[in-house]
């Protein structure tokens, strides 16, 4: 990511495109490769700043993805795969979380590292040697209180991994249930949580346990302003594989007002469109709130 960044690949810079047209006050970025000294989120950062965009607060946390469990938790005879790490991932780091802020963050509270077996007998799934090391989180977890005017709410990351690719016994069906039902717990727990990243779940279609998200949308604490694009759809992420879907959402908190939402994929006569659909297959959701 650090190298794309500074060389100007082109997906990067369709993805920074995108990312500056949505001009957020509050930014949770998927998919960003994590290092230890954080030369990477440095990078994204100046390069937002060059197209007009601040972002003095931010966390950068390292995630579960790619990070050695030391056992082979896919069966195939080596412990060294992505499939092998606490959560899926080529290397320490791969396609972490970046939380972008122009208002003033608190500090940030890391559950990333709670064990899987410590919230469910879904765990039962793993190989015996894996149950008091695979945490959770696929990628990673975290509460950040964020101070906008005199409201001062937290936001409730989520991140959870994939429902598919996996066999019979559904561990990452039963990995991502279990993900989402930490984020309605830590929802509850606050007293103004805005929730926000990747349930990797549709509540219409696909594969995946539909009651995790139906529990999160109707969650008492949380509203869903059902963001949508120009054109009507909901999806905001369309794969090759399966087609479009929604996966990724923004829950405000209830006693907010929506002042408006949506997702930004634009028109075929929009100038933006080249750069999101070079960007990938996701596509950025927005929501604005009106905040005392």
């Amino acid at each position: 990511m650090l190298r794309d960044l500074v060389t100007g690949d082109e997906q990067a810079e369709a993805a920074l495109a995108v990312i500056a047209a949505a001009d957020a006050d509050i930014l949770l970025l998927l998919d960003v490769d994590w290092d230890h000294e954080r030369r990477g989120a440095a990078a994204l950062v100046a390069a937002l700043a060059e197209r007009g965009l601040s972002y003095p607060h931010a966390v950068a946390l390292r995630p579960n993805s790619g990070a050695p469990s030391g056992i082979d938790l896919d069966g195939d005879g080596d412990a060294h795969g992505p499939r092998d790490a606490l959560g899926y991932g080529w290397f320490t780091g791969d396609s972490g979380l970046l939380l972008l802020s122009n208002r003033p963050l608190g500090a940030p509270r890391d559950l990333s590292g709670m064990l899987w077996s410590a919230r469910s007998d879904a765990v039962g799934v793993l190989p015996d040697a894996a149950r008091d090391v695979v945490p959770l989180a696929t990628t990673a977890q975290w509460t950040v209180p964020v101070t906008v005017g005199s409201t001062e709410m937290t936001l409730v990351t989520m991140a959870a991994g994939t429902p598919v690719f996996d066999g019979p016994e559904d561990r990452n069906g039963l990995r991502n249930r279990d993900e989402l039902a930490l984020v309605a717990d830590l929802a509850a727990a606050a007293e103004m949580p805005l929730v926000l990243g990747r349930a990797n779940l549709d509540p219409g279609r696909g594969e995946g346990r539909r009651e995790a998200i139906d529990a999160l949308l109707a969650h008492p604490r949380l509203q869903d302003p059902g963001p949508a694009a120009p054109d009507g759809t909901t999806a905001t992420a369309i794969w090759d594989s399966v087609g479009p879907m929604r996966v990724d959402y923004v829950l405000p908190p209830r006693a907010l007002t929506v002042a408006d939402a949506g997702i930004l994929r634009p028109g075929p006569d929009d100038p933006l469109a080249t750069a999101a659909e070079d960007a990938g297959s996701g596509r950025l959701v927005w929501v604005d709130l009106v905040v005392p």
